[in-house]
């Protein structure tokens, strides 16, 4: 299921719901990327299989800060033409990480609806790092 988002600024994002989200990721004739664009910390802790992690915002000492280098960095991974599907931990930061993609000409790319979160929820697969302790 598709929406189109009433908010202004993200009239041109597409937003796809986590089942449409993993038919796409397994199609294999017209593949598809999963952008993940939640912290490292985030990533590290579960994430799609196969995912990309470049983060939209990092965590500072003043709290949650934009990535300036988002758009370069995903422009030296992907092409303008690859067919992207954004996600975060909830669906709020993949919906700017996606709308400013759009401004940066990429032409396929989608917003995941209820992010990380409404995957797992859902029970769909996920990758988690195992953490060592010397303790």
């Amino acid at each position: 299921m598709a929406s189109d988002q009433g908010f202004g600024e993200f009239d041109r994002v597409t937003s796809i719901d986590v089942h449409r989200t993993k038919i796409l990721l397994g199609h294999e004739e017209i593949p598809h990327f999963y952008l993940d664009v939640r912290t490292v910390e985030e990533f590290n802790e579960g994430h799609l299989e196969n995912s990309m992690n470049i983060p939209y915002m990092f965590n500072t000492p003043q709290g949650r800060e934009k990535n300036p280098k988002f758009v370069v960095q995903v422009s030296a991974v992907y092409g303008k033409e690859s067919r992207l599907v954004v996600g975060c931990r909830s669906g709020v930061r993949s919906l700017y990480a996606t709308a400013d993609l759009l401004d940066a000409d990429f032409k396929n790319v989608v917003n995941m609806e209820g992010g990380y979160l409404e995957w797992i929820n859902k029970g769909f697969p996920v990758v988690e790092e195992v953490v060592h302790s010397n303790l």
